[in-house]
């Protein structure tokens, strides 16, 4: 790979609402790319399935209608305004990637409109109202890391963010930042007994990433109630966040109105971090072997 790029950068997370109208949606992520662009933010990341409302509370086969090939109409979009406006766009999709084989996958658009690659969310969950595994085939990519115009780039996507196994390879390929967008929210009637310590352990386990590894993440999630006529709804609690490498939250969306977070992140700021708190010096890669074991019996 070609050197880290040092110097500083400005990312623009789009946290927003979505209708059921596709077309609707892809036009207002539009329009949120370029008010986050002209707020100065160089890598734009997106949210979770913009372009549909959280279609997996339900396991309905028509709604595969939704998916579309990458590249196609979406990455067409998307790619204009990379070039128009001289930005990186992080763009979460449901792909069809053949006949039956879909992947919920996000798309990463170069500064001229260059699609730089694709990942697929590898960890697929499975629970009430969050019924993955009939909609999505777990990546086959592994994880992976983008030399952009601004820097170098990984992304996951949101049930990855629990697991510390992916942001550990993806950090250790030399990113500036981990961007992962995300669907996630409470259940209605869950939320007044469970939703503060579910919020809060969310974003902990996110900022534990960032001082583990020594980097930026930057979590965008989806706003507002999402119901339709044969399930409960669940409420998208947005709080999209931005943490430095020491786990510090740098800047954070509210949990209930459509936000753009621009801020700006220095890489050099991971040597310093890094420097005082060497994890990576410490790890002791000869004992992890364990690791790649389902169970230790």
């Amino acid at each position: 790979m070609t050197p880290v790029l040092r110097r500083p950068f400005r990312v623009g997370l789009v946290q927003m609402s979505c209708s059921p109208d596709p077309a609707e949606n892809l036009e207002k992520a539009a329009v949120k790319v370029r008010e986050a662009a002209k707020a100065g933010a160089q890598i734009i990341c997106l949210q979770e399935l913009f372009r549909s409302q959280y279609f997996c509370r339900k396991e309905d086969a028509g709604l595969f209608d939704l998916a579309e090939p990458i590249p196609g109409e979406s990455t067409a979009v998307m790619a204009k305004l990379a070039k128009e406006h001289n930005v990186v766009i992080v763009a979460s999709l449901f792909e069809k990637r053949a006949e039956g084989l879909y992947h919920n996958t996000a798309a990463i658009l170069d500064a001229d409109g260059e699609m730089l690659g694709i990942y697929r969310k590898m960890h697929i969950p499975d629970d009430p109202l969050y019924y993955e595994k009939f909609y999505f085939t777990p990546g086959d990519l592994g994880f992976k890391v983008w030399d952009t115009k601004y820097g170098r780039i990984g992304v996951l996507v949101c049930w990855d963010q629990w697991f510390p196994e992916g942001a550990r390879l993806t950090a250790m390929q030399g990113a500036n930042i981990l961007f992962y967008p995300t669907a996630i929210g409470w259940h209605p009637e869950e939320k007044a007994e469970y939703g503060p310590r579910q919020l809060d352990a969310w974003q902990t386990i996110q900022r534990s990433h960032a001082i583990a590894n020594g980097i930026y993440v930057a979590a965008v999630n989806r706003v507002g109630f999402e119901q339709g006529p044969d399930d409960a709804g669940l409420e998208f609690w947005g709080n999209s966040f931005l943490a430095d490498p020491q786990g510090q939250v740098l800047a954070q969306a509210s949990s209930d109105r459509e936000e753009i977070l621009v801020h700006e992140c220095d890489p050099r700021e991971m040597d310093t971090v890094r420097r005082n708190w060497p994890f990576f010096r410490d790890r002791r890669i000869d004992h992890y072997g364990d690791l790649t074991k389902r169970w230790l019996d």
